[in-house]
């Protein structure tokens, strides 16, 4: 059995079980929205996750009605939130490992990130 990011299925193939036209898959990577991998040969080749995002845009477009530049946005979006929800699931580990055992002292806790700070501060601490 192969993994869930390994490429393994042809463009033929794809556009097949999607019933869908290898053409479409070829204007989808042209807009960025998928990125299939290829073969020295320069053939390409979809993963089991490839194949559910392209559920995915189909969906959108086909159901939702959707522009590609849409599903753009939402892909983008999605990412966001899953960068956001890793920041927090980060944030809450640190908070469990600094509560247990030690008492977590009121103040100022800085949690460094790529893009942005988060700052957390009790200013009744300061008016003491």
């Amino acid at each position: 059995m192969h993994s869930y990011d390994e490429p393994v299925y042809l463009i033929s193939v794809v556009a097949k079980v999607l019933d869908i036209h290898p053409q479409t898959l070829r204007q989808y990577e042209k807009e960025g929205l998928i990125e299939p991998d290829r073969t020295e040969g320069k053939m390409r080749l979809y993963s089991e996750r490839d194949v559910d995002r392209i559920k995915m845009i189909l969906r959108l477009t086909r159901d939702l009605g959707v522009n590609l530049a849409g599903v753009d946005v939402v892909f983008q979006l999605k990412e966001q939130i899953e960068e956001y929800e890793k920041v927090v699931d980060e944030l809450r580990s640190d908070i469990e490992r600094l509560s247990q055992g030690t008492k977590v002292t009121k103040g100022s806790l800085v949690k460094r990130k790529s893009r942005f700070d988060l700052i957390f501060y009790d200013d009744k601490k300061d008016k003491k």
